[in-house]
């Protein structure tokens, strides 16, 4: 009797638990046909900290269920069953998902119903300061990704019509601006804080009036009414 072929790529996935250590840790699952573009993924998210890649295999299929640490799974293609997803999804405590595409904008309304924190999608072709921005936005609940691979998918969800079009109440100052973006990257107030060079006061500050002005209630709705307005560029 002959059993199908699997090549010893797609025979080892690599399976550790997440660390607990002082900070807060990303833990990240990687799923990309190629060892190299996997070793090269580990490689670039090892130089951040924040980051511990905890999974790793060719298909999805390997790593059903994932992990229940996985905070954010990285998917190197969109050619995944929703149903193949769905398992893998069981039991984790509702990861993020990144795709990582070639180059044309991809449908994400079969994801609607699937328990996932957040989506996000980059080129393949993304800077490694990109990944991990994303990384750290989807970790924080936000939709991230490239402007011209995600923006025709935020038009179309509940009153993206109206927000695209609707006048801020008062134009954001330069450094409402700045502190926009830095939300739009996942950054905690402490670390907006420190990367502007202000104390977590101003920081929150800041915030407070970005939501007032875009008329939200929260981070999420102030990136995504910032990426409709064009006053967010991931």
């Amino acid at each position: 009797r002959e059993f199908p072929r699997r090549s010893l790529d797609q025979e080892q996935p690599s399976i550790q638990r997440c660390p607990q250590r002082g900070v807060s840790v990303i833990c990240v699952a990687l799923v990309a046909r190629a060892m190299a573009v996997r070793a090269g993924l580990r490689a670039l998210l090892s130089d951040d900290e924040r980051i511990e890649v905890i999974a790793e295999a060719a298909t999805l299929l390997d790593l059903t269920p994932l992990p229940a640490e996985t905070d954010v799974l990285i998917l190197e293609s969109v050619e995944v069953e929703a149903s193949d997803l769905e398992a893998a999804l069981h039991s984790t405590n509702t990861p993020a998902i990144l795709f990582l595409v070639s180059a044309e904008p991809i449908s994400t309304h079969w994801m609607d119903d699937l328990p996932v924190r957040s989506w996000g999608v980059l080129s393949l072709e993304a800077s490694a300061e990109e990944l991990l921005a994303a990384i750290g936005a989807l970790h924080e609940g936000l939709i991230a990704g490239a402007p011209e691979l995600i923006r025709p998918r935020l038009f179309q969800l509940p009153d993206a019509e109206r927000l695209a079009e609707e006048p801020l109440l008062e134009p954001l100052t330069e450094r409402e601006n700045e502190v926009l973006q830095l939300l739009a990257q996942g950054l905690a107030n402490k670390q907006i804080a420190l990367k502007l060079g202000i104390s977590e006061h101003t920081a929150k500050f800041h915030i407070s009036s970005i939501y007032a002005k875009l008329g939200a209630t929260n981070r999420t709705e102030a990136v995504r009414i910032g990426l409709l307005q064009g006053l967010v560029l991931l």
